[in-house]
């Protein structure tokens, strides 16, 4: 559940300081869009201002606005500072600019693995912070969990500072004429270049429309583990702990052992179908224990899903565009979680979870048949 994991100490204290702060589940799905809103317009903007500068001052730039983003949280005590806290996240992008580097230094041929390798480590952050996060909560607050996790992230942004090489292979490196033509860090000739390159676009909509029912249940995650599972904060975070647990050894070990040995464009199609069957087995669950057995399946078909497209992705673009062509990648995550909360705000009040799972299972099944009939071909 790649983008439940994804600052998981972060999104626990937003969803314990909105309920504190007495917002419905509307109003939380309105909170979530506007900070994937925000995220989309930064996505790209990000990725590009990595190409030109480079992987470390790109982290130490998602580094620092992490920290603000949370600074501001922990400050928040109504509803209008929540929302403002979600402004500095514009450039919160941390797995992004990881993946710049981490692309810039692996082979084509062990792209996937090395992105699953960079999923252990965010993997043991995840476990870390989702239990850190989820006690400190329940122990001392929201405002102390978040003025915690922005001191983690000034950490962070200065490790990377000190260890992270000035460039690895970004525009600024290569100094290829014709690529450094435009320096502009927003380019929306860059952005059509990209797109019309053969595939782009197609594993971009596929990524989009896969990921939007997926987006409508992660976005309304906490909120079922809150009302129908009656977790609390420091039981929350040691589900997502178990997640995290989960994802490391799917995207650390076994997609990287799949993709050594299979087509990634056969494996990108059984791992739709993965994640349709596990569309119709969360519409079915019950309680927490029928939850954690289908986080299995969840965990390979998501992981293997992301870590596919994004290494398909990366593989079609020269090395100087690896930043702009994750930028855009990210834009489909922001532009999924823009629309996701509010989708799943009103579902869940009108037909309950259920509905999430049903929809994951139809959308997901109708995209396998047209991705096995290309490959087929």
């Amino acid at each position: 559940m790649c983008s439940i994991t994804r600052h998981s100490k972060h999104f626990i204290m937003v969803e314990y300081l909105s309920k504190r702060l007495g917002m419905d589940t509307v109003m939380y799905g309105y909170l979530q869009t506007t900070f994937a809103l925000i995220q989309l317009l930064g996505g790209p903007l990000f990725g590009r201002f990595g190409d030109l500068f480079g992987g470390r001052a790109a982290l130490s730039l998602a580094y620092l606005s992490s920290s603000l983003t949370s600074l501001l949280m922990g400050l928040s005590t109504n509803v209008s500072l929540l929302f403002l806290s979600r402004v500095p996240s514009v450039f919160m992008h941390g797995m992004q600019a990881a993946q710049m580097v981490v692309t810039d230094l692996s082979s084509e041929s062990g792209r996937a693995g090395a992105l699953g390798k960079l999923g252990i480590s965010y993997g043991v952050g995840m476990i870390i912070g989702s239990s850190a996060g989820g006690f400190l909560t329940s122990k001392f607050g929201d405002p102390v969990a978040a003025y915690v996790a922005a001191a983690g992230s000034v950490l962070n942004a200065i490790v990377v500072m000190k260890y992270i090489p000035e460039h690895t292979k970004s525009l600024t490196q290569e100094k290829k004429p014709e690529k450094t033509s435009s320096k502009s860090i927003f380019s929306l000739k860059k952005i059509f270049t990209l797109l019309s390159i053969p595939g782009a676009a197609e594993i971009l909509a596929i990524k989009t429309i896969i990921g939007l029912p997926m987006g409508v249940f992660q976005s309304m995650f906490s909120v079922v583990a809150m009302d129908y599972f009656n977790l609390e904060a420091e039981y929350n975070g040691f589900l997502m702990a178990y997640i995290g647990v989960l994802q490391m050894i799917m995207q650390g070990l076994v997609v990287g052992w799949l993709t050594e040995r299979l087509n990634e464009k056969t494996l990108l199609a059984w791992f739709i179908l993965v994640i349709s069957l596990v569309g119709l087995a969360t519409a079915l669950m019950n309680n927490v224990l029928q939850f954690c057995l289908t986080c299995i399946p969840m965990s390979l078909g998501i992981s293997g899903f992301y870590l596919t497209t994004n290494s398909i992705l990366t593989k079609i673009v020269s090395p100087a565009d690896t930043g702009a062509m994750l930028g855009l990648n990210m834009a489909v995550h922001s532009l999924i979680r823009s629309l996701a909360p509010t989708i799943g705000g009103f579902l869940y009040q009108l037909y309950g979870y259920p509905s999430f799972g049903y929809l994951q299972f139809a959308v997901s099944l109708l995209v396998f048949f047209y991705v096995f009939k290309k490959i087929s071909i």
